[in-house]
């Protein structure tokens, strides 16, 4: 049986920064949401209408990220003043910091169980630390360029990063190896995250793709290309049955992952969506963008997932239209429907200031960690959301090569691969491009087999349910 699914709808629309909203997240409860701007502010919104919102001033400059801790009793926050801030949500606004890199921190999150936190930053490094005390463990040093994002897997076994040297590499937590690097992505990479069972990652970028991988086989399960411009943000459902994207372009794009498809295009910002986030429940997923506003949306469409899904739904044209471009190699699906929004729906009033203490900056680390080495390369805008590179290509492929490293090295850990073969680059590119088109084919006949495979048990379930039905209602016997 199909079960039916409702339209996502527009919640509220928090005002209250004065710039770009960067960076946002729900506390695990939804009673709150955090978020970081270019205005150098942290701020806390509440969901209750009588409650005003705190702005918490302490960063010097704009605030890069923000993340609430799974105990809620915490936020951290990273800037470009290359600060880490972890700060206790309340009227008070207190707060701890130090200094965690020499460059700007891109982004900070904490550890499962809220015991750690690690850091990525424009100095090419990736940084493990302890929510207690704020001790330096290790350094991750193997990027090339700017790091654009780093998570810690939901068991903590792995890490994963991004990077403005159009990569993707997967960290082994207890040896502090790169395990895999993924170099298929044409542009700058700023944003990855674990799939809630962690087996796989979603990572968008400015070539305007969205890529899912297996990283038990590090094969691609999924590609997307439907934005018309970098993809900033991505947020996984905690189901792991959607995946919701923020862009450039304005808008928000909710996939289905189970039918590989286009579900829901939402419009509502006016300007670039730098940040997107679900909450952890579920039930509201919110944005931020360049417009410097928040909004957020009930979900709706969790309350029941359909196995057979075909086509779409047919909507009021009034609210909703039809997108006609889908472009997905790994699965194609139904139709794309588009949300637009215009008026302000409950407005929040404009916030209090809460500022908060400034304590001295403690240096942490400095003799553990070693800034790390590697050629220089052009840097692209400073600005939070993401810039087109000047000549996108891929980046040769190194699909199966594992890299066993010392952290403390003092030469660079990562080589192009043109330094280390006197093969042609050209000739390198065509052969990575082969490879790439066989593994994007290899995986949709996977898919397909598997699809084949799940209709053959659908259909023997319908004989042998067929079969009970006859034993339980026999027909007319007539005498011999």
């Amino acid at each position: 049986m199909i079960s039916s699914v409702e339209d996502p709808v527009f919640d509220r629309r928090f005002r209250g920064h004065r710039d770009t909203v960067t960076s946002l997240d729900f506390s695990h409860n939804t009673k709150q949401l955090v978020s970081g701007s270019l205005d150098a502010c942290v701020m806390v919104w509440h969901f209750k209408t009588n409650l005003r919102a705190y702005r918490f001033v302490g960063h010097k400059d704009a605030v890069t990220s923000v993340q609430f801790s799974p105990s809620g009793q915490l936020i951290v926050s990273a800037s470009r003043d290359k600060t880490v801030r972890l700060w206790v949500p309340t009227l008070k606004g207190e707060s701890t910091v130090f200094k965690a890199h020499t460059a700007t921190v891109r982004s900070v999150a904490f550890s499962a169980d809220g015991q750690q936190l690690i850091t990525a930053s424009d100095d090419k490094s990736i940084k493990l630390w302890t929510v207690h005390r704020q001790k330096f463990l290790f350094s991750l040093c193997q990027h090339s360029n700017w790091v654009r994002c780093a998570r810690f897997s939901p068991d903590g076994r792995l890490i994963v990063s991004a990077s403005d040297d159009r990569t993707v590499r997967v960290w082994d937590r207890a040896s502090r190896a790169c395990i895999h690097v993924f170099k298929e992505h044409e542009g700058i990479v700023n944003y990855v995250d674990f799939h809630p069972n962690g087996t796989s990652i979603a990572t968008g970028g400015t070539d305007n793709t969205i890529k899912i991988w297996d990283i038990r086989t590090n094969k691609l399960l999924q590609y997307y290309q439907l934005h018309n411009d970098g993809i900033n943000s991505l947020s996984f459902h905690p189901s792991g049955s959607y995946l919701i994207t923020a862009a450039n372009d304005s808008t928000l794009k909710v996939l289905d992952l189970l039918e590989g498809r286009l579900f829901y295009t939402l419009h509502g910002h006016a300007g670039p969506v730098i940040s997107v986030a679900f909450s952890h429940s579920g039930d509201y997923f919110a944005s931020g963008g360049s417009d410097a506003q928040l909004m957020t949306w009930k979900t709706n469409f969790d309350t029941a997932i359909s196995e057979t899904t075909v086509g779409h739904k047919r909507l009021n044209p009034a609210r909703w239209r039809s997108e006609d471009r889908i472009h997905n190699r790994a699965l194609t699906g139904g139709g794309a429907l588009q949300h637009t929004y215009s008026s302000q729906i409950h407005p929040a009033t404009e916030p209090t200031d809460f500022v908060s203490r400034n304590p001295e900056i403690i240096e942490m680390g400095p003799a553990a960690s070693r800034q790390c080495n590697g050629r220089q390369t052009a840097h692209f805008s400073g600005s939070v959301h993401a810039t087109q590179p000047s000549t996108p290509g891929l980046q040769p492929n190194s699909i199966n090569r594992q890299f066993e490293i010392e952290v403390d090295a003092e030469e660079p850990l990562c080589r192009p691969i043109e330094e280390m073969t006197s093969m042609p680059t050209a000739f390198v590119n065509t052969l990575e491009h082969v490879v790439n088109q066989l593994d994007v084919l290899t995986q949709t006949v996977t898919i397909l087999e598997k699809r084949l495979t799940l209709t053959e048990d659908k259909l023997q379930e319908c004989q042998k349910a067929l079969r009970r039905i006859e034993c339980r209602n026999p027909g007319p016997s007539y005498p011999s």
